[in-house]
C-alpha cells in the first residue's frame, strides 16, 4: 500500500498498530531521534533512510514514519486540542511576554502543558518504534529507551545558508538570519524545558558534519549503524516473513 503526504502516512502509522500493548512490545522496533541545526536537511536525510530501512522492514510491524511537522497534528489529534493551537507547538517561536499575556487571557493553555503533551506523544511513538522523529527534544525524551538512537546534524554556515537560500527561495541575508533565529528558537527550547545544551555531543550516539556529504550518503551512514547497535531490533519471528538482514 502506498501512502502519501506526511500527514497521511502519519496517520496510517498510527493506524497499523491499533493492537494491545503485550503485542506493541513484542513487535517494538528502532526509534530514531534527529536534532538538527537549520539547513542541514533532515527532512530528505529522514525520508532518505526510510528508503534505507525498506529491505529491513517487515508488514507485520509499523510502516517507517517520519516524524516532523506532521508531529503537531498527532499532538494535537491525540490531546483533543484545536487547530489553532498548532502555532504554540512550534519550538518556542513565541515570545515569552506574548506567551504569558495569552495564557492569562485564556487563548491558549500553559505552554508548560503544551510540552508535556507534546513529549507524551513522542515517547508513546518512540515506544513503538520504527520511526525517525525530529527535533522537539525527542533525543532527551526517549533517552532511556533501549530502542532509541540519537542523531545530530551540523554543517558549515555557508552550505547551511545555500541550502536555505535554495529550499525557500530567498537571499543570502534573509538565509542567514533565518537560520540564527531558528536555532537560537530550538537552543533556547531544549534550555527552557529541559535545562539541556543542544550543542552537548554527550546527548546523541553520533554527530554527523554534512559538509560533503549526501543527503542519499548521510542516511546510509546512519542506516547501517543503527542497523550495527540494535540488531534485536531488526530481529523477527519464524512465523513473520522472510526479511533481509544486515
Amino acid at each position: 500500500m502506498i501512502v502519501k503526504g506526511s500527514l497521511e502516512k502519519a496517520k496510517h502509522y498510527i493506524e497499523s498498530h491499533s493492537e494491545n500493548l503485550e503485542q506493541k512490545k513484542k513487535r517494538q522496533g528502532p526509534c530514531i531521534t534527529m536534532s538538527r541545526e537549520t539547513g542541514t536537511g533532515a527532512d530528505k536525510i529522514g525520508e532518505a533512510l526510510i528508503e534505507f530501512f525498506q529491505p529491513y522492514w517487515n508488514k507485520n510491524y509499523p510502516p517507517w514514519t517520519l516524524f516532523d511537522k506532521n508531529l503537531i497534528e498527532k499532538v494535537l489529534e491525540d490531546h483533543h486540542l484545536p487547530q489553532a493551537l498548532s502555532q504554540y507547538f512550534v519550538e518556542d517561536k513565541l515570545s515569552e511576554l506574548k506567551s504569558t499575556v495569552n495564557e492569562m487571557l485564556g487563548l491558549h493553555p500553559n505552554t508548560w502543558v503544551l510540552v508535556s503533551k507534546t513529549s507524551n506523544t513522542i515517547l508513546q511513538l518512540a515506544q513503538i518504534g520504527n520511526c525517525i522523529i525530529i527535533g522537539r527534544a525527542g533525543n532527551i525524551i526517549t533517552a532511556n529507551l533501549k530502542n532509541s538512537f540519537h542523531i545530530r546534524l551540523v554543517s558549515p554556515i555557508e552550505k547551511k545558508i545555500r541550502y536555505v537560500m535554495s529550499e525557500y527561495n530567498i537571499n543570502k541575508t534573509e538565509a542567514n538570519e533565518f537560520i540564527k533565529k531558528e536555532d537560537l528558537a530550538r537552543k533556547n527550547y531544549l534550555k527552557k524545558y529541559f535545562n539541556k545544551d543542544v550543542d552537548d555531543p554527550l546527548l546523541y550516539n553520533l554527530v554527523i558534519n554534512t559538509e560533503s556529504i549526501s543527503f542519499k550518503n548521510t542516511a546510509e551512514i546512519i542506516g547501517r549503524i543503527v542497523l550495527h547497535n540494535l540488531p534485536q531490533l531488526f530481529s523477527y519471528s519464524e512465523e513473520d516473513a522472510q526479511v533481509q538482514q544486515y
